[in-house]
């Protein structure tokens, strides 16, 4: 493999979309890179396209692979996926492959971006799809880095999507040309510094920012609305980051309630098992998150703020905020490195300065209400050492909270 002519794996069903693979080969060759095509095929078949390498991460003679048949087709998804990802991965690991590309319907984008979800973030990765035009494409993308594109008709040969093939080979060449190439690369790079981050708190991300950014430091934030918690746990568990101030945690109240903003199950864990300095805050934990309409029924009592035409804030209560601080001991608990929680005493987000709501608009209260917190920080107090939790009189957004946040961290990192 030449850095001029970089291999790049192509994911493909050949037993449904040989002649698209073939077309797609011819135009990535001309392109000048290599193919190596993946047959994703669930099926038996014949086909190979003609002067290209080709690999079936199941060899269509084995008992796994007859089995397939007798499975339902998630099933069988699922086995080739599996299978698929260990065929890929051992290609880019030794250095081989430099660029990754999925064509396909629905099926295909599956499994494709689930090899390519597995893949470390920078690979360049495409996806060409109908499904690219679809809502599901946050499903597909995650919190990874695939490049989606719209096939605006089926997978099928015209002149319409063979002039999309041609632009997606084109594109993939040239980033997997500059992703294997040495030039142009610094020979080290500052920290990069992970920060989660909402618009709830936005003046206090600037400000760490800021300070972070003046110690030469790097700084990525991480949105804190499902994408971006996972995106902060790959990066961690694939050593991006050196160090994470995560100031906003609420992707846990909405695991807790069912909100839509969560990131699944293995939020706040990867800092911890890699070992990676970290300030934690339970910034906007004091409520979850829902799309306006579509509050479920249980919770028709709650008190809620309505926080644009779209999202509606639901206020945390004392049970939730004592099965959050359980899952923050369950999971610092076992960090391999150091880390600090800082808690703010007169407000987790910006929303302590407005009343609580039903749903149908009346005002019920105030928002701050520190009797509720509390229980947070003293069921905390239960599960961790005493020295590890910073109680602070200051709001969330105070600059003195900011600057503090700076100084802890850089005392962990030292």
């Amino acid at each position: 493999m030449s850095a001029d002519r970089p291999v790049i794996a192509v994911l493909m069903t050949l037993d449904s979309k040989f002649d698209v693979a073939e077309t797609f080969c011819r135009h990535l060759s001309d392109a000048g890179g290599e193919p190596w095509v993946v047959d994703l095929s669930l099926r038996g078949h014949s086909y190979k396209p003609a002067g290209v390498q080709t690999t079936a991460p199941l060899d269509h003679d084995s008992p796994e692979f007859k089995g397939l048949k007798n499975v339902s087709r998630a099933d069988a998804s699922q086995l080739m996926l599996e299978s698929a990802q260990n065929c890929v991965r051992d290609k880019i690991e030794s250095g081989t492959v430099t660029g990754i590309i999925g064509i396909g319907g629905a099926n295909g984008s599956t499994m494709s971006c689930g090899v390519m979800r597995s893949l470390p973030p920078l690979l360049p990765k495409i996806m060409v799809t109908p499904v690219a035009a679809t809502a599901a494409v946050q499903w597909y993308v995650a919190q990874s880095d695939i490049a989606m594109y719209p096939t605006i008709g089926d997978i099928s040969l015209n002149r319409i999507t063979e002039a999309i093939l041609r632009n997606a080979a084109q594109a993939i060449t040239a980033m997997s040309r500059s992703a294997g190439s040495s030039e142009d690369v610094p020979e080290s790079h500052p920290p990069l510094i992970g920060v989660s981050s909402f618009g709830n708190v936005q003046i206090t991300v600037d400000r760490i920012t800021e300070a972070l950014e003046k110690e030469k430091q790097e700084v990525i934030h991480f949105h804190a609305s499902g994408p971006g918690g996972k995106a902060l746990e790959s990066l961690t568990l694939a050593g991006e980051l050196q160090g994470i101030i995560d100031l906003v945690t609420s992707e846990l109240a909405d695991l807790v309630t069912g909100g839509v903003y969560s990131a699944g199950p293995d939020r706040l864990k990867s800092a911890a098992i890699r070992g990676i300095p970290q300030i934690i805050v339970p910034g906007c934990l004091d409520f979850s998150n829902w799309w306006v309409g579509e509050v479920p029924d249980r919770y028709r009592d709650r008190e809620f703020y309505q926080y644009n035409q779209e999202i509606l804030l639901m206020r945390s209560n004392r049970q939730e905020f004592e099965t959050l601080a359980r899952m923050f001991i369950d999971n610092l608990s076992k960090s391999t490195g150091p880390f600090k929680i800082l808690i703010p005493k007169k407000g987790f987000s910006q929303m302590t300065n407005f009343p609580t709501q039903s749903l149908t608009g009346e005002t019920r209260g105030q928002w701050l209400q520190p009797e509720t917190d509390a229980v947070f920080v003293e069921t905390l107090y239960q599960g961790l050492e005493r020295d590890l939790i910073v109680e602070l009189d200051l709001h969330i957004n105070d600059s003195e909270f900011a600057e503090f946040a700076v100084a802890e961290l850089r005392s962990l990192m030292r």
